[in-house]
């Protein structure tokens, strides 16, 4: 089965999430890498009514977009299309196309109503990375309750790119760590409150990277205190900073169900222990308390942060079975398979 994978990255994510896709070909699945970032800026469509807009305006890069898929799904013969990221086909567009259709959600309730939901008739088939999604349903539900044909969860994994992918069990952990605590991920309003909780307790043991800007910064300190400044930090830092930490903390944006970002699997996939919310829907990604621990609040996260880093033989332990979850489940390459998998049951 020819499978195609649209997707917008650019600069070194683009280049690993071409390269990685492509390389999880096997014999049951080709997966051809589609990347749709180039024809124009994702910020034109990132809600379903801008790309409305783009597609009534006939919008020149819409459209070369839309001609280049329709070439690739007829040259290559692909039997199906999974589409990722910021969604950029029109529905209309999408009826005029022979292919089974599979969208990927990736990032919950906080763009469900932007550009999720406003799509789901246009599909075959909703692949999702979370079951949360609110305090009334879970995400498998609220997805039937809009009228998707079929769902499967899906979670997000961890690239090669982003981890060693030559470690092993018996040198994950050899290397030197001497950074305690990290938070790497973006600066959200929502999660300003707990981080400068944290950062206040645990004063320079906690180390902040990501994306933010200077206006955010500046409201971050002047807000809560000045906990610290939240530095930028590249993808190509991410793996020699990890193999240097101890405990990475796990914040959401939505906490319990904002559940199942990338940093969930790049954190344990470089050997570090990790401590993340997700209540109840945390046990469906990693054995809590086994590969991973759970917190229920600033105060708590504060408790269990000092507990491990006086504790080393209990946060190795963690650590080592959470480096081993990830390999056996949550690459990049063999949840590709799976998804295979599940579009050829689907079809």
């Amino acid at each position: 089965m020819k499978i195609i994978y649209s997707f917008n990255k650019r600069g070194f994510e683009g280049d690993y999430w071409q390269r990685e896709i492509a390389a999880a070909s096997g014999e049951r699945y080709q997966f051809i890498p589609f990347n749709h970032d180039k024809y124009l800026d994702s910020n034109l469509y990132v809600r379903a009514q801008l790309l409305d807009n783009l597609y009534f305006h006939r919008h020149p890069g819409l459209f070369q977009m839309y001609t280049d898929l329709e070439r690739l799904i007829h040259d290559s013969g692909a039997d199906a299309l999974i589409v990722d990221n910021c969604f950029p086909y029109h529905p209309d567009f999408l009826k005029k196309i022979s292919i089974y259709k599979v969208l990927r959600t990736s990032d919950g309730p906080l763009t469900a109503y932007d550009r999720d939901f406003a799509y789901l008739h246009a599909y075959d088939h909703i692949l999702y990375h979370s079951p949360a999604y609110s305090r009334d349903m879970g995400m498998e539900e609220k997805l039937r309750y809009c009228g998707a044909k079929r769902v499967d969860l899906w979670p997000l994994g961890s690239f090669d790119a982003l981890c060693d992918p030559s470690k092993t069990d018996m040198d994950i952990l050899s290397a030197q760590r001497d950074i305690d605590v990290i938070f790497v991920g973006a600066l959200h309003v929502n999660k300003m409150p707990l981080l400068a909780a944290v950062k206040k307790a645990l004063g320079r043991r906690l180390r902040l990277h990501g994306l933010t800007s200077l206006k955010k910064n500046v409201y971050f300190n002047l807000k809560y205190g000045f906990p610290g400044w939240v530095t930028p930090l590249p993808f190509t830092h991410y793996v020699p900073l990890y193999q240097r930490v101890k405990i990475g903390i796990n914040v959401h944006n939505r906490g319990d169900y904002t559940i199942g970002s990338y940093r969930l699997f790049d954190l344990p996939a470089n050997g570090v222990m990790q401590i993340s919310d997700g209540g109840e829907y945390l046990k469906q990604f990693f054995s809590v308390g086994e590969e991973i621990v759970s917190y229920r609040n600033a105060d708590d996260l504060i408790d269990k942060v000092k507990y491990y880093l006086a504790h080393d033989e209990e946060r190795e332990r963690i650590a080592l079975n959470g480096f081993r979850r990830v390999r056996k489940d949550y690459r990049i390459a063999e949840l590709l398979r799976k998804a295979g998998d599940l579009i050829k049951k689907g079809m």
